[in-house]
């Protein structure tokens, strides 16, 4: 349900990162580490900006009748929506004229006739719902309010000229479900919602389920009457099910829902729910993962594949509607392959092919035909460079847990292919956000970044993570800081006794949650990490807690279960003990900080609070703003501003090779608050910058 989706990605993975010319430790020292030792030549430097700045082209999708492709690209710098007739790729044009922040999500109108997308402000994810016209390139904002957050409820191919929505400008709290008739731009209320996280329509558009949160962080699912009015219960999920479990959909017959669950067990399996009883069948299940995301019938909604992700994605069919074609898939794709889109008569599928070491790219199936055709590399200026194999690996936790996790090797260091190098590298540990979410295999620009500049890179799924079963996800219960941290400790124990980096040339990076882990590295395990770079991370969990959006009530009972409830003495004392503000004294090391001015999730107050406790004990910080993001860095000037810093702040620390920083800095909103003196030209880099 939604707000399984939404807990899932509270803290999710930040946008973006950092990088400059070297950093002066917290110790005062300003000598140069010891440069990478690799077996062969490095590879070319490769640029920050194709790395990091506007994809060429990104995100295909196919319209309903299965005639245009409609897709992402820049326009005056910033991406805006394109379309091209099929089979014409380069004849496209401009939908849309967004000037300031680039869009990422759009979709399809059932009836092919709009393109709809959500658009915030400077990133406080106050999104707002647009439709423009395909014919004639009329924008329009469909929710025309304000500190709104627009969620989409329900499409149907069944209904053409309408969907449901739900708006949050009633009570910040709650989001009422409203029918947006989209020819007239309309809304009726359907529901109006005074406590439900979620809801689930079916083919009609007719709401059928709700889900209730509960006091014990559990859900209650409940049926929705013709009458509009809430029956019975049919489903309870209990709290430690609540980020494995929840209804995925109800398919055209509407007798049934789909029912993701852990109940009973430890990996999600997918079950038929009877909306009359409440009784469960199975339909899919995995020993090995979670069961991840689910292809369905774009007319009829019927689950025909399931996908399992452990080491990596793996799709696997229920019945024949698309065994065949999985069949193909696997076959010609050389890689790695996710559909985008269908076209209504299912002839038609967009795929995105991903091969690790070439930039991403989008396919068009013809499945009459059983061809592949490609429509476009997302970053060309990648093609034909160097680019590093990742590896997936199974570490074991002191306690005997298996961490999933991903090395990258710079190209060249590794000339027997054992999957160590030839001598040990400089490591950087990158924690993803979340922390209920997961890093996967294939392509990673920060992975690719990192390699090419000379270090290894290493990406652990630690307890928390999802993905590997409820087992695994709630024994991050309370964790934070304590065996969740372990977990990140225990791989970078793995990557030195393996000989993979020496014990001293370690980072730990990350966004988020990612930025926590960061600086929760720096103050309780300073002999372990040589720096640490932050990226819109809490510092102090009590501050977190009590400022998170009012959209968030229907999961907070969930987030004060897993990380600790600040409405209780106890609760409190254990947020203040895994606060890394509360030991900010023991920062040893340099550290850089960077935050999003509007961030509604990670405040600027947590930024801000430990460069404060820092300053006032004479401890050494860089700490980057922009004014204009949020959770992460959605403008490409500020993403490569960020990473030149950053580039150059692991360099000074880990010795890595970097990139001069030109342009990287024009257009940038990037201010330095402080420390601009412990980068060295970082002054004259923006000076100037345009």
């Amino acid at each position: 349900m939604t707000s399984k989706k939404k807990l899932s990605s509270l803290l999710g993975t930040t946008i973006l990162a950092i990088g400059l010319s070297g950093l002066l430790s917290a110790c005062g020292k300003d000598e140069k580490a010891a440069a990478p030792t690799a077996s062969t030549t490095p590879p070319e430097l490769i640029a920050r900006k194709d790395l990091f700045g506007n994809p060429s082209r990104s995100g295909a999708s196919i319209s309903p009748d299965g005639t245009t492709i409609a897709f992402l690209a820049p326009r005056d710098g910033v991406m805006n929506i394109w379309v091209a007739p099929v089979g014409q790729i380069d004849a496209a044009k401009p939908l849309t004229a967004d000037k300031e922040r680039p869009i990422r999500r759009f979709f399809w109108a059932p009836d092919g006739s709009q393109i709809l997308y959500l658009q915030d402000k400077g990133g406080n994810e106050d999104f707002l719902l647009y439709g423009v016209n395909v014919a004639t390139a009329e924008t329009k904002v469909l929710t025309p309010y304000e500190r709104t957050t627009v969620e989409i409820v329900a499409i149907s191919s069944q209904v053409p000229d309408a969907i449901l929505i739900g708006m949050n400008n009633r009570d910040p709290k709650w989001h009422d479900v409203h029918r947006l008739d989209l020819k007239t731009g309309k809304l009726d209320l359907v529901m109006q919602n005074d406590g439900y996280g979620g809801f689930e329509a079916d083919r009609s558009l007719t709401l059928r389920l709700a889900s209730k949160p509960l006091p014990d962080g559990g859900l209650q699912i409940e049926p929705i009457g013709k009458d509009g009015k809430m029956g019975p219960p049919i489903l309870t999920i209990a709290p430690d099910d609540v980020l494995t479990s929840g209804v995925t959909g109800i398919p055209l017959d509407g007798n049934i829902a789909y029912l993701q669950s852990t109940a009973g067990r430890d990996k999600s399996a997918i079950y038929a729910l009877d909306l009359t009883t409440g009784a469960t069948s199975l339909l899919a299940e995995s020993d090995k993962a979670d069961i991840g995301g689910a292809l369905t019938n774009p007319t009829t909604g019927a689950l025909e594949a399931y996908n399992v992700n452990y080491l990596k994605d793996e799709w696997i069919p229920v019945g024949d509607a698309v065994a065949a074609d999985i069949a193909f898939l696997n076959e010609q794709a050389k890689g790695q392959w996710n559909v985008t889109s269908r076209s209504r008569d299912d002839n038609l599928w967009t795929i995105v092919i991903d091969r690790v070491t070439e930039p991403a790219a989008f396919w068009l199936y013809d499945r009459k035909a059983k061809s592949l055709t490609r429509l476009f590399t997302v970053r060309p200026n990648l093609e034909g460079k160097t680019l590093a194999p990742m590896q997936a690996l199974e570490i074991p936790s002191r306690d005997g847990k298996i961490l999933v996790s991903y090395l990258t090797l710079p190209p060249g260091t590794d000339a027997n292919r054992d999957g160590k190098p030839e001598q040990p590298l400089p490591l950087v540990l990158n924690v993803h956000g979340g922390p209920w979410a997961r890093d996967g295999y294939g392509y990673n620009g920060e992975h690719q970044w990192m390699a090419n500049r000379g270090y290894a890179v290493l990406s652990v799924n630690f307890r928390g993570s999802t993905g590997f079963g409820k087992g695994f996800t709630n024994a991050g219960d309370k964790q934070w800081g304590r065996s969740m941290h372990d977990d990140l400790i225990d791989a970078v124990d793995w990557a030195i006794k393996n000989g993979i980096t020496p014990k001293d040339k370690v980072a730990i990076y990350g966004g988020s949650y990612g930025g926590y882990a960061t600086l929760w590295g720096m103050t309780n395990t300073p002999d372990r990490f040589a720096c640490g770079v932050d990226i819109v991370g809490p510092s102090n969990l009590n501050t977190l807690l009590a400022s998170v959006p009012p959209y968030w009530a229907a999961f907070y009972e969930q987030l004060a279960r897993r990380v600790g409830d600040p409405r209780t003495e106890e609760g409190r004392a254990l947020l203040t003990e895994r606060s890394p503000l509360t030991y900010v004294d023991q920062i040893t090391k340099p550290l850089l900080i960077a935050q999003g001015a509007n961030d509604p999730r990670v405040k600027q107050a947590e930024s801000d609070q430990i460069v404060t406790a820092m300053k006032a004990k004479n401890i050494p910080v860089t700490y980057v703003l922009y004014p204009d993001e949020g959770h992460g860095f959605a403008r490409p000037a500020n993403r490569t501003s960020f990473y030149a810093v950053a580039e150059g702040f692991l360099s000074h620390c880990l010795g890595g090779r970097q990139e001069p920083v030109g342009s990287d800095f024009d257009g940038a909103s990037l201010q330095v608050l402080e420390g601009v003196d412990y980068v060295p030209g970082l002054k004259e880099a923006l000076a100037a910058k345009k």
